[in-house]
């Protein structure tokens, strides 16, 4: 019958801890250790490089002897060899030190839990040392707290303010773990069209949707508007959340929101998102950037036509560039693009990749060289969103 273990929290810091072994236990242990403020000295034959390189322990490169547990509070016998791990947990019982034990977990006094830290908290789940099924339970924990299925605040705990948060380049699963967390908080959330609409599925029936897309200008431009928006809400003890496709700073206006927000004195949190521009080439199997193939990738605007008085892009600079080019919103225009770039000095069979609908159910990928790309863009009927891929790494496309 498996021996039940009383759970408890054991404030290490400044204590000293000893680990008998410089293996992969070590490895994964040392960190939480020092995070805690743990006194860490690690006894073995050999240590892990990346054991070896971790700053505040103390390591020694010898066998254990009697004595190396004097002083310490928590001992951990992690060597290979099981008759080590047997003398280390019994010296520590002699010396009333608890001692986990990592080749026979029943063996020792104490049992490491899988655990999490998580908004503060730190939470550990124990199986009666069945070490696969604590690890599943902690992971099913861990993701409901993300998808805030768990609530994890305090009652008395309130959010503020507006968030902006990167919703990623459609998947809904590639939002980060922050910006789901904030998304189930939201009283209100002003949702861009590219932002994943699986998220929006998921909130509390109380919650209202804005379609930033359908907000009345009136005699506000559009985004004077959104940003009215935000701050009414806001101002109305409303926690509001500013949902957007990629990244809220990758041509998604995001610091002109913060800004507005800031002058009418909302606070503002700002939760980077995964961007459609790295993203979306990589789950069509390109990398923007590969050793020996290019040491600089591009991210560019289309909105704007070459050559148009309000364009900031130096067109003739990024022709002469060896790299990767990645074009946003740029289907409109292929044509004077590709253009521009081949009376630069782009070779015209340059790879090109077109993902439309990137890392959704709905992808299309297209593959082409710049001289063809507008032809074969048209031909194939591709439209927004997508993105463009100029470059060699074009052609590792899956």
């Amino acid at each position: 019958m498996t021996e039940n273990a009383y759970l408890v929290g054991l404030r290490l810091s400044g204590k000293r801890v000893v680990i008998v072994g410089g293996g992969s236990v070590a490895q994964r242990r040392i960190p939480l250790l020092l995070a805690n403020g743990a006194d860490v000295h690690v006894i073995a034959r050999a240590a892990t490089p990346a054991v070896e390189a971790l700053e505040g322990i103390t390591l020694v490169l010898r066998d254990f002897r009697d004595g190396d547990l004097d002083g310490a509070w928590y001992a951990i016998a992690a060597t290979n060899e099981p008759s080590v791990n047997e003398a280390i947990v019994a010296e520590a019982e002699r010396l009333r030190i608890f001692c986990v034990r990592a080749d026979i977990a029943r063996d020792g006094t104490a049992v490491t839990p899988a655990s999490f830290e998580y908004d503060g908290l730190s939470v550990g789940v124990l199986a009666g040392g069945e070490h696969r099924r604590s690890a599943a339970i902690r992971s099913a924990i861990h993701e409901a707290l993300q998808q805030g299925v768990i609530v994890a605040d305090a009652p008395d705990a309130q959010h503020t303010g507006v968030a902006l948060v990167g919703g990623g380049p459609g998947d809904p699963e590639l939002i980060t773990v922050r910006g789901r967390r904030l998304l189930a908080h939201a009283d209100v959330v002003v949702a861009d069209r590219l932002a994943p609409p699986e998220l929006l599925a998921e909130l509390s029936p109380h919650v209202e949707v804005i379609d930033a897309a359908k907000i009345p200008y009136g005699r506000y431009m559009a985004q004077d508007a959104i940003n009215a928006v935000l701050i009414d809400r806001a101002k109305a003890g409303k926690f509001v959340v500013r949902l957007k496709g990629g990244d809220p700073y990758v041509f998604a206006r995001g610091h002109e929101e913060l800004l507005a927000c800031a002058d009418a004195g909302i606070p503002v949190t700002v939760v980077p998102g995964v961007t459609s521009a790295i993203g979306v080439p990589a789950m069509a199997g390109v990398p923007v950037t590969h050793r020996g193939v290019t040491h600089e990738f591009v991210v560019v605007s289309g909105h704007l036509a070459p050559g148009h008085p309000e364009s900031l892009v130096n067109w003739d600079a990024l022709a002469k560039l060896s790299g990767t080019i990645v074009l946003l919103m740029a289907v409109e225009r292929i044509e004077l693009f590709a253009r521009v770039l081949l009376e630069g000095g782009r070779p015209a069979e340059t790879p090109v990749l077109v993902v439309q609908h990137g890392t959704t159910a709905a992808q299309r990928t297209l593959r082409t060289t710049l001289a063809d790309a507008p032809e074969h863009i048209r031909g194939d009927g591709i439209r927004p969103p997508a993105i463009i891929v100029i470059g060699a790494v074009a052609a590792f496309a899956n």
